[in-house]
């Protein structure tokens, strides 16, 4: 009967133990490496012809949220990183909203990616939009009681903006604590203001106005049709990637030089690279797919570095370094297939004289 009792009470211990693991919410999220994804198979640009070799890979990564026992695995993983909610999910919106603003931000990096890369191609694009939209602000946000949720914010130091990309582009562009002036409209009416900027809890070298914006119904006049189908995928870090994998197809040859070439970073208009987070489990993902080689941006090689353990890293900080890369590799493979020519040549002649 005693026996019976101290099993009784060990189960109850642990069920109340596995309860409070498994059913025990915390305020943290799991970043898991998510999956490397052929960009031939979700870019569709009419009239391309399909690659025999290689290819460009888009990256992604998982957000979790963490019970206790998740919790508790993640900070022993070696794969795995364990962040706050509020550095993941702005504490002044909710998921639901979080999520939109995170489509619209995929939406934006494929438009993106559309003009650049047919520019880059030799076409001209026209870009039509309706302004960028003040969403909300940070807790800490100086433009907080100087902007307001609704404005459209036109210009930034004088230099009109179509695009929240513009945005975010001239606001970094500046120091930490400089001033920046916004123009907005508001009620019909156009105003001008000067807001200090921050530095940024997640990048504290990078200057914020603490303002979370969105691009009104923009869209690019394009020459040529442009799928690009991404399904649940969401957010702006893979907007260089869709750039290099038009351009792949919009172009004559192989950009990859027969290289399966994965990578990550944000791209502007003025073709810049931008860093990006979670960039240690793409690097882990784009390993298990076996990629030759990883783009990512400057900012992020060194924590990128931390993660390789075989796949070569190359660092960007502008489209143009990423198109300068590929000519070295297709050189490289040109190279080699004369060598490969000379010597089938050479031991031809060899048979041919010994006969």
């Amino acid at each position: 009967m005693n026996y019976l009792r101290k099993l009784l009470k060990t189960a109850i211990v642990l069920a109340v133990v596995l309860f409070i693991l498994f059913f025990k919410k915390t305020n943290y999220f799991l970043i898991l490496p998510g999956s490397a994804e052929n960009l031939r198979d979700m870019v569709h640009v009419a009239g391309a012809e399909g690659r025999e070799r290689g290819g460009f890979y888009m990256v992604t990564v998982l957000q979790q949220p963490a019970n206790l026992a998740f919790y508790l695995y993640g900070l022993v993983h070696p794969d795995i990183d364990v962040r706050p909610a509020s550095l993941l999910i702005p504490p002044e919106m909710s998921e639901e909203e979080y999520r939109q603003l995170m489509q619209s931000w995929m939406r934006d990096s494929k438009l993106l990616a559309k003009v650049i890369a047919l520019r880059r191609a030799g076409y001209e694009v026209e870009i039509k939009s309706s302004g960028v939209e003040v969403v909300d602000f940070q807790e800490e946000s100086p433009a907080k009681g100087i902007l307001k949720q609704g404005d459209i914010i036109v210009a930034v130091d004088g230099e009109a903006v179509n695009l929240a990309e513009d945005v975010v582009t001239l606001v970094q562009s500046r120091e930490v604590g400089e001033d920046v002036i916004v123009e907005i409209e508001r009620n019909g009416s156009r105003y001008r203001y000067t807001v200090n900027t921050i530095s940024s809890k997640e990048e504290p070298d990078k200057p914020i106005l603490g303002v979370y914006v969105r691009t009104l119904s923009w869209e690019p006049v394009l020459p040529i049709n442009i799928e690009i189908e991404t399904g649940n995928i969401s957010g702006p870090s893979a907007g260089m990637m869709f750039v290099l994998e038009i351009l792949d197809q919009l172009l004559p040859g192989d950009l990859t030089g027969g290289k399966k070439i994965a990578g990550t970073g944000t791209i502007n208009l003025q073709e810049e690279v931008g860093g990006i987070g979670g960039v240690k489990q793409k690097v882990i993902a784009a390993e298990k797919e076996g990629a030759d080689y990883f783009l990512v941006p400057r900012e992020n090689y060194l924590e990128a570095k931390d993660a390789a353990s075989k796949i070569e890293l190359v660092p960007v900080e502008t489209l143009e370094d990423a198109l300068l890369f590929f000519q070295k590799i297709q050189e490289e493979a040109a190279n080699t297939a004369l060598q490969l020519n000379s010597l089938t040549g050479y031991s031809s002649l060899t048979v041919l004289l010994t006969c």
